[in-house]
């Protein structure tokens, strides 16, 4: 087998590593496309390329990551991770870790690590390195990693979100939602909302916000069941999709561009958070991205024009 054909044959692999470890579909793909120029570059040929190859890009997701910090603490507003459409990563041995860990919730409890901790936890909780190749890949002793995934497991566990283990379940209380969304039926909405819910928004300062941020089932129910039928009037289109591995959908103007995702928490049958990424930032690995300033305009021209 070839350079090439070993390294295209862990891409998925490589990919998934640096999402976890970076929470950003483009500076993943930057770290994986960086690991294979070392790689390609090397003379030497590693015992194990799989091993050599993820050691690889952990370290490169680590160093991109200390820097990513710096930016995300300086962030307007929310920060949320890139919306991650479809794991190409797949392994039936560790679906459930797999697809826990690419949550954003997941995602956004593993911010509060240090990238040391971060990429420990990734390598081992949810790949299942040993510790030997783990220690290589971060540069510490086997102890030390052991510290640091005990110290990570610690942050991870306190926090954790404990989802609707039935997918089917998950998606038909997603259909229900998207369906009252559209019509704007408010009470069908409050029904399937926990009392605390949350509606939160990442738009950057980049994009107008569809609602400042929500709390309650009322105060939720009512700005998204009046604000999303006015948005269908204006030829805004969605269509339902998995997004971090949880119910969403992607929204699009009239002429497909995207326009902004939405992805559901669900716990114990109902609607816990609901999550907007409006940054035009982070949906261009999606598809050409809308215009959100003049789908805001028209929205509000629309408004104007019925009163």
């Amino acid at each position: 087998m070839s350079k090439v054909e070993e390294f295209e044959e862990l891409r998925p692999l490589l990919f998934s590593i640096a999402y976890r470890i970076l929470s950003s579909v483009g500076e993943a793909e930057d770290a994986v496309q960086e690991t294979w120029l070392r790689f390609d570059a090397s003379a030497t040929e590693p015992t194990s390329t799989k091993a050599f190859l993820s050691a690889t890009v952990t370290r490169i997701s680590i160093d991109v990551l200390r820097s990513a910090r710096v930016r995300r603490e300086e962030y307007v507003g929310p920060w949320f991770p890139e919306p991650l459409l479809s794991d190409p990563y797949q392994n039936p041995a560790r679906s459930a870790e797999l697809a826990d860990s690419v949550s954003v919730a997941a995602l956004l409890l593993l911010e509060r690590l240090s990238p040391l901790e971060r990429a420990v936890f990734v390598m081992r909780e949810v790949f299942a390195f040993g510790f030997d190749e783990i220690a290589a890949a971060v540069g510490r002793s086997e102890a030390a990693c052991r510290q640091l995934l005990v110290r990570a497991r610690r942050h991870m566990e306190a926090g954790r979100p404990r989802f609707e283990a039935d997918r089917q379940e998950r998606q038909e209380l997603a259909t229900r939602f998207f369906d009252a969304l559209k019509d704007g039926d408010v009470g069908g909405l409050q029904e399937l909302l926990a009392t605390d819910v949350q509606f939160v928004g990442d738009g950057g300062g980049k994009a107008p916000q569809l609602a400042k941020a929500l709390v309650g089932a009322e105060n939720v129910a009512r700005v998204l069941g009046t604000v999303f039928p006015w948005l269908i009037r204006i030829d805004v289109t969605y269509e339902p999709h998995e997004v971090n591995g949880q119910p969403g959908a992607i929204f699009r103007d009239r002429d497909g561009k995207v326009l902004h995702t939405l992805a559901l928490d669900v716990l114990d049958g109902q609607i816990q958070t609901i999550r907007a990424v409006i940054n035009p930032d982070k949906l261009g690995h999606i598809g050409p991205v809308a215009d959100a300033w003049a789908v805001d305009r028209e929205l509000k021209q629309a408004r104007r024009r019925s009163n």
